[in-house]
């Protein structure tokens, strides 16, 4: 199967032809300010690179950082009402009581309560109320609103009653973009409702974003299957990412995770993406990225979906260095897609990390000329900073002291020269597009994340209702059912509530399936 995986970075853009496992070529282009040429030449340079017809290709997976920097940025969000069925339950926290005031200003604070929602067990709170949700359907049309977010209690656990108002508001409202909290989130109420909120005010630039995918593609003559990448390292077909928007967050650390993996052939790593930008560092198990325990904030609001657990911080191929009274500065600004006009090996004024790494010996691009003169303490006391904030960083992801090796990715991983933390360096061949080659091999995944009452089944039995769930899922999202297997279980007894109750988390994958 012929694949090229694309991963749009704020500095670069990366992309891959592979055959298999195997990469036939990988190729830089700089991230364009509309970000659709850059894609477009990413794509026309790599199958140039492959000397491949660009009929040939029979899948394309893509990394996009387009929805993460519209909430992070508070641009292009759509007005979005937030409609919670819980009540009389819950009140006391209403929609979005914890989000930024801009945030929540920028999608114009539309919330509603209304009655419904579930125990964990499954009991009713209140049964739901057709009339209530229709007088709320009417305002939200008065409003001019087109995005609704309908979240219930305990909807994991059962979905009828999103369902039941998610058909009631799309009826009501023809052509309105409806988003059900348990299709996205996990069991905790307040950032499942953000993060059904957050994918509901994304709608409207999902649909501009795909189509702009889909029209690059057709300027490249590329006329294969088109899958984007979600969070969990998996795939998603371009329809599914037009409905959930919010699961492409956090895609392009997952990807180098993921492609770090299968290029160093390492299960077993501490994983560390050098950009043009910034370093994302993670920790890789069972070759998959491992995923936060913790709720993540996404644009300063707490969510609760499937997230890698990835340290971000301002170190980077283009950041600037700056000699202080305090000392060498390092980042967090950077020149960005400016470097090859801006860093002084190539023509411009601006110190950067790359112009310390040529002029200390440790790269060879650009001209070295320009660099020749650099007073020595300053490479050395800057090449000490960043070993300083590597070692830092690694740190932070470690869990124990087994010295695990460290996987040195990206454009920017010419800046390491040396051991991290005292581990062995891994830097694998085709290590500055491995978060392409993480996109191109993703697979697709299925997820479940429930609560059972083990009062009338066993242990054993819940896990395995789950898994079968989950299994339904990946299939039903495009993997081949032979190949499936479970890469993650977690049950965790609730002794605050009744019933012997168990929460049950498991996640297959399986490789995708091409007709």
């Amino acid at each position: 199967m012929m694949r090229i995986g694309v991963d749009v970075g704020g500095t670069n853009t990366d992309a891959v032809v592979m055959d298999g496992t195997k990469v036939l070529a990988g190729v830089k282009e700089a991230t364009t300010p509309d970000v659709m040429s850059g894609v477009v030449s990413a794509l026309k340079s790599v199958l140039a690179a492959s000397g491949l017809d660009p009929e040939a290709i029979d899948v394309v997976m893509i990394g996009t950082t387009h929805f993460t920097n519209a909430v992070v940025q508070r641009r292009d969000l759509a007005q979005t009402a937030a409609v919670r069925l819980g009540l009389p339950a819950t009140a006391s926290l209403p929609p979005m009581v914890d989000w930024p005031e801009d945030l929540r200003s920028a999608i114009g604070n539309h919330a509603y309560l209304a009655h419904g929602g579930h125990e964990f067990d499954g009991r009713v709170i209140s049964p739901l109320d057709e009339a209530e949700l229709l007088g709320i359907a009417a305002e939200i049309k008065a409003k001019g609103i087109r995005s609704v977010a309908v979240t219930s209690v305990f909807s994991p656990v059962n979905t009828e009653f999103e369902t039941q108002a998610g058909a009631i508001f799309e009826k009501a409202l023809p052509g309105a973009h409806v988003t059900l909290s348990s299709d996205i989130g996990r069991i905790g109420l307040l950032e499942r409702e953000n993060a059904a909120v957050m994918n509901a005010c994304l709608r409207d630039l999902s649909k501009l974003v795909i189509d702009a995918f889909r029209d690059a593609l057709d300027a490249c003559g590329v006329r294969g299957r088109f899958f984007l990448t979600q969070n969990d390292g998996t795939l998603m077909d371009a329809a599914y990412a037009e409905r959930f928007p919010v699961l492409t967050f956090a895609s392009g650390p997952t990807n180098s995770i993921r492609g770090a993996a299968f290029l160093s052939g390492v299960a077993e790593a501490i994983v560390v993406d050098i950009g043009g930008t910034t370093s994302d560092v993670g920790a890789l198990h069972k070759g998959f990225p491992r995923q936060a325990t913790v709720a993540i904030e996404v644009g300063g609001v707490r969510t609760n979906f499937r997230m890698p657990d990835v340290f971000s911080f301002g170190l980077g191929g283009g950041s600037l260095v700056v000699d202080g009274p305090g000392g060498v500065k390092v980042g967090p600004t950077s020149v960005g897609y400016k470097l090859t006009r801006e860093a002084l090996i190539f023509g411009g004024e601006t110190l950067t990390t790359t112009d310390i790494a040529v002029a200390g010996g440790r790269a060879f691009l650009g001209d070295h000329k320009r660099v020749a003169n650099l007073d020595r303490s300053l490479i050395a006391r800057t090449e000490a900073r960043i070993a300083d904030m590597l070692e830092t960083a690694v740190e932070r992801s470690r869990l124990s002291p087994e010295p695990l090796p460290v996987i040195v990715v990206g454009g920017g991983s010419i800046l390491v020269h040396d051991k991290i933390a005292g581990l062995e360096i891994v830097k694998p061949h085709h290590f500055a597009v491995a978060n392409a080659v993480g996109a191109a091999i993703a697979q697709v995944s299925g997820e479940v994340d429930r609560v059972y009452s083990l009062t009338s089944l066993s242990r054993a039995d819940a896990i395995g209702d789950a898994q079968r769930k989950a299994t339904a899922v990946a299939v039903a999202s495009g993997a081949r059912a032979e190949t499936i297997e479970v890469v993650d279980v977690e049950d965790v007894p609730l002794a605050y509530l009744p019933g012997n109750a168990t929460r049950v988390r498991v996640k297959v994958v399986g490789d995708l399936h091409v007709a």
